[in-house]
């Protein structure tokens, strides 16, 4: 069960904040019908994913619980809330907006700064490995090579690197 929220720890700004990044702009337009936590798949699967209740939050300025809750990340981007909300809120392009804050923020999970490290070393998430390539190679496909230059271009121009894993994690 979550903890009580106090108005001591809201910050009446953080709507504004998430309203200004692309994607948050319709914010103000939910009126909290549950359609879009009813249309989530990933709901069936993990209870605690809510996109109301984020969104509720992120509007009462609930900017450190909401960043750093976990949750935020389990987002499928499947886009059926998107399509369903009857108020054209955005969501699955909200849910992102706050990801971006909480990137920038300092608040990512370890999952994806390994996802990060391995885009980094393979331009892939898959290492490719000689079996791979054997097999490709007996059906006259073309062989994958590793080609992480351009990963590691945008990487380093978004100001990500700072968030890739060190050599001994």
């Amino acid at each position: 069960m979550k903890k009580p929220l106090f108005q001591e720890q809201l910050d009446p700004a953080f709507k504004y904040q998430v309203m200004k990044e692309p994607g948050g702009e319709k914010l103000a337009l939910c009126f909290a019908c549950d359609t879009c936590t009813l249309s989530c798949p990933v709901r069936v699967q993990e209870e605690t994913y809510q996109p109301r209740t984020i969104i509720r939050l992120i509007l009462l300025g609930a900017k450190q619980e909401v960043l750093a809750d976990p949750v935020i990340w389990l987002c499928a981007s499947c886009f059926q809330c998107q399509e369903r909300c009857p108020q054209g809120v955005g969501v699955t392009d909200l849910i992102n907006a706050v990801k971006n804050i909480a990137c920038r923020e300092g608040f990512i999970p370890k999952s994806m700064t390994l996802q990060m490290g391995l885009l980094a070393k393979h331009g892939r998430l898959l290492e490719i490995g000689d079996f791979e390539n054997k097999k490709r190679d007996k059906q006259q496909l073309p062989l994958i090579k590793e080609q992480p230059d351009d990963i590691q271009k945008i990487i380093d121009l978004s100001g990500a690197s700072r968030y890739l894993p060190q050599e001994s994690e």
